[in-house]
């Protein structure tokens, strides 16, 4: 078994034993990196982290978007990350991975979507007044996924919102 099956094995493990569990004084996330920014996301909206093994294609669908892939009876639709934020498309490698996310559409249904990214970093707990509002960004960058900045140990973490995000 390869040393980056094993660290998405410890995050996994990770996520089992956080289930169910809150503290009102942080808030708690996973990071990944893209393009060799760290981002991240709520630690409770992530269902799982598997390695990349492919998608099936859905004709016609927008560039970001891989195809499908079963999950266990259900089909999730798969986004690339890099490319739902304007990035530049990489080769996919042995530390690419899919996070499953919960999410919430608009209409208030809560769904599921994998995000394929460059690789998974760490789980962070920040404060709630450790978060900063992200800088506002001229009118031409969409910025509604950003929910605010934190940091980490190797420096600013981006933090993603979920329901922004995998909207289409």
């Amino acid at each position: 078994m390869t040393e980056e099956i094993t660290d998405v094995e410890k995050i996994n493990q990770k996520l089992g034993l956080l289930d169910g569990v809150e503290n009102a004084n942080v808030e708690q996330f996973l990071s990944f990196f893209l393009d060799d920014e760290e981002y991240a996301v709520d630690i409770l909206r992530v269902q799982e982290i598997r390695c990349w093994e492919g998608a099936t294609v859905i004709p016609n669908s927008p560039i970001s978007v891989k195809g499908v892939m079963n999950l266990r009876g259900t089909i999730v639709p798969v986004m690339d990350l890099r490319l739902r934020l304007g990035l530049a498309e990489q080769a996919y490698n042995s530390l690419t991975v899919v996070i499953v996310l919960k999410f919430i559409t608009q209409d208030g249904i809560e769904k599921i979507s994998g995000v394929v990214v460059d690789a998974v970093a760490d789980v962070h707990s920040i404060s709630p007044e450790d978060i900063q509002q992200a800088p506002e960004l001229s009118s031409n960058v969409n910025a509604n996924f950003v929910k605010g900045l934190g940091s980490s140990k190797s420096g600013a973490l981006i933090l993603l919102d979920p329901d922004t995000l995998l909207a289409i």
